[in-house]
């Protein structure tokens, strides 16, 4: 049975009543305003009421882990650490465990096997076979669906592109979509803009990396430095190298930190996540050992802890310059807790240097 232009069969199969026309009447007066929306030029913006953009997103696939709650599918992701602690080597065991489906230790990999295409802006590929083989020899058997690009120094920059940055990142829209590929591992984010500590370098990388996970369904996990650190303090957001930007526009991130009572364990923290509840925070980051028992280097999972019990105790010196200091905020009326964020201990210890006060 077909119906004049611009007037839809009703819903439902009870026939016309007073609120089937309401009904149909208010669809009807939505739809001619998204219409209007639209005829106005407006392009920046989609505009649904609450209901509609919640029907819509019901009918899509509840996000699936592909790591643990460290990272989600459709998320783009934030892995960060200062230099030599492993970021590579965790980002390659990512991603040979999602290319097989086989989780890592603890962690749920909920994903289906699927291909990655890994950007390797740090090794060349002998110094990626040495990591990945006995001494050259005995090659681990990666999967087939584990892409893996490097830049070719000797390509030119075509004549339409003033700018490398603008070619690199039409070069890699380019081989996500030739590859097919839905994972997508940048190691590292240095090499997409050169000045990702500015806010306003930072800026475009983002977007451009949104724009990609959007248009094509991807999950993403970007690599990042942070500059220098205390390494008595715990890791924070605001130690990503261009941190606000960046951190603003990721949908999650994780952080890899050294412990500094012994220098061969790393650990993993939850430092912004949306898919989830903080799991593995302060008071439960995730430790590991790098380990190559034959010829795959990877995280090897220990266990969990406590960042305080692995951050660098102070010095005698350096305990009464934060006793000072604990004592002057108290004095400004600061509670513990309040104490302990701005020195970065916990409130604990915040009652301890203070209680030394009471003894002197």
């Amino acid at each position: 049975m077909s119906h004049p232009q611009n007037f839809p069969p009703f819903s439902g199969q009870q026939g016309i009543t007073p609120e089937t026309i309401r009904r149909e009447f208010d669809r009807l007066l939505q739809t001619g305003a998204a219409q209007n929306n639209d005829d106005m030029g407006n392009i920046l913006f989609r505009m649904r009421d609450i209901i509609d953009w919640m029907e819509r997103s019901n009918v899509r696939p509840i996000p699936k882990m592909l790591f643990g709650e460290f990272w989600f599918e459709g998320e783009l992701c934030i892995l960060f650490a200062d230099s030599n602690l492993g970021k590579s080597i965790l980002a390659v065991q990512l991603g040979d465990s999602i290319s097989r489906s086989q989780p890592i230790a603890h962690f749920k990999l909920e994903a289906e096997q699927q291909s990655i295409l890994y950007f390797d802006f740090e090794l060349a590929d002998k110094q990626f076979e040495a990591r990945y083989s006995a001494n050259y020899t005995m090659h681990y058997p990666f999967s087939r669906q584990f892409l893996r690009a490097e830049l070719d120094s000797s390509a030119d920059i075509p004549t339409e592109f003033d700018h490398f940055d603008v070619f690199l990142n039409n070069q890699l829209e380019n081989l996500v979509v030739s590859s097919g590929a839905k994972v997508v591992i940048i190691d590292n984010l240095t090499y997409l803009r050169s000045e990702t500590e500015r806010a306003k370098d930072a800026l475009p990388l983002m977007k451009h990396l949104k724009a990609l996970k959007s248009k094509y369904n991807l999950s993403i996990l970007a690599l990042a430095h942070t500059p220098k650190r205390d390494p008595g303090r715990p890791i924070t957001r605001n130690d990503l190298q261009g941190s606000k930007m960046l951190m603003n526009f990721c949908d999650s991130a994780f952080a890899i930190g050294e412990s500094a009572k012994d220098k061969s364990i790393r650990y993993l923290k939850q430092i912004k996540q949306r898919n989830t509840e903080e799991v593995y925070g302060p008071g439960n980051i995730c430790l590991f050992c790098i380990s190559k028992p034959h010829n795959f280097l990877h995280y090897e999972f220990m266990g969990f802890g406590r960042e305080w019990e692995h951050l660098r105790q102070p010095d005698d010196e350096d305990r009464e310059a934060l006793r000072l200091k604990a004592i002057e905020l108290k004095d400004k009326g600061k509670s513990l807790r309040e104490i302990a964020a701005v020195l970065g201990i916990t409130h604990t210890k915040v009652g301890r240097l203070l209680k030394e006060r009471e003894n002197d």
